[in-house]
């Protein structure tokens, strides 16, 4: 049986678009972009209340790169929060034109919306407490924690199958509980993308992120399925950004401190299309 979520999504994309997306920003001079609130460092709030992160620059860039193309002397950015429940259905319903949050390139997904070329590659790591052992035999029999509708989730219990891993696995509607949970000592292992965690774990000495991946993602802006015009300018305005070492650029100004791993680094060199 397929999930709620997936068919309220295919009834979405059942519903026939009104305009084509570059049409609509062309006369409206208005792009609409989703950004999660709660995905630190790559889309979330500041302390300012103002949207931020990796992802979202990117967008940014990207918005003013688009508004180039279309001959706009100006094109306003309207940010609208999304979470882990509604993400893609806004962007099939058209309530979003790009989803600039940590988005994960998956086939499931592309039955409902179409992806843009990566922006950035992440994966699976897991949080310990400084000491603990890292096998995930030390883990039978305990408590661990991730975030719910994730992918992790999906990541984490195919590893604990392979693995014949038996814990408790709890679930968080957000990364700050799962950390909290931690502080807490409620579970002993917390989940999530490699850049989440280190960016959850900055300054805390109690606990380590492992450099092991379970996963390797590469991420990228969701947009509407079908809608060939828009994502030829999507990708090639990407492109661009790649190939002017804006995205590079984007990653050490919203990541400080942190070095592009080797994936990250390939991408940077292989973002770029040939015109």
């Amino acid at each position: 049986m397929r999930p709620l979520a997936s068919l309220l999504l295919a009834a979405a994309m059942a519903v026939p678009a009104t305009a084509q997306t570059v049409d609509r920003i062309r006369s409206e001079g208005e792009i609409r972009l989703g950004y999660r609130q709660d995905a630190a460092p790559l889309s979330y709030v500041d302390d300012q209340g103002v949207p931020a992160g990796y992802t979202v620059q990117v967008c940014a860039q990207l918005a003013q790169a688009l508004g180039r193309a279309l001959d706009l002397e100006e094109i306003e950015m309207t940010f609208v929060p999304v979470d882990t429940s509604n993400r893609f259905a806004k962007v099939a319903d058209g309530e979003i034109d790009l989803l600039c949050g940590a988005s994960t390139i998956t086939m499931s997904r592309r039955e409902f919306v179409d992806f843009s070329i990566p922006i950035f590659v992440d994966g699976t790591a897991v949080m310990l407490p400084v000491g603990a052992e890292t096998t995930f035999s030390a883990l039978n029999g305990a408590s661990i924690g991730v975030r719910s509708g994730t992918t992790t989730e999906e990541a984490l219990g195919n590893t604990l199958t392979q693995t014949g891993t038996e814990a408790e696995v709890v679930t968080f509607d957000s990364h700050e509980e799962g950390l909290a949970a931690m502080q807490a000592g409620e579970i002993a292992a917390y989940f999530a993308d490699q850049s989440i965690l280190l960016f959850l774990n900055a300054g805390n000495r109690d606990f380590m992120v492992m450099d092991r991946l379970l996963t390797i993602e590469k991420q990228g802006l969701a947009l509407p399925r079908g809608d060939d015009e828009f994502r030829f300018l999507v990708d090639g305005a990407l492109s661009g950004l790649y190939n002017t070492g804006v995205m590079e650029g984007i990653f050490r100004e919203t990541l400080p401190g942190v070095e592009p791993g080797q994936a990250m680094q390939w991408l940077f060199r292989l973002g770029p299309i040939l015109p």
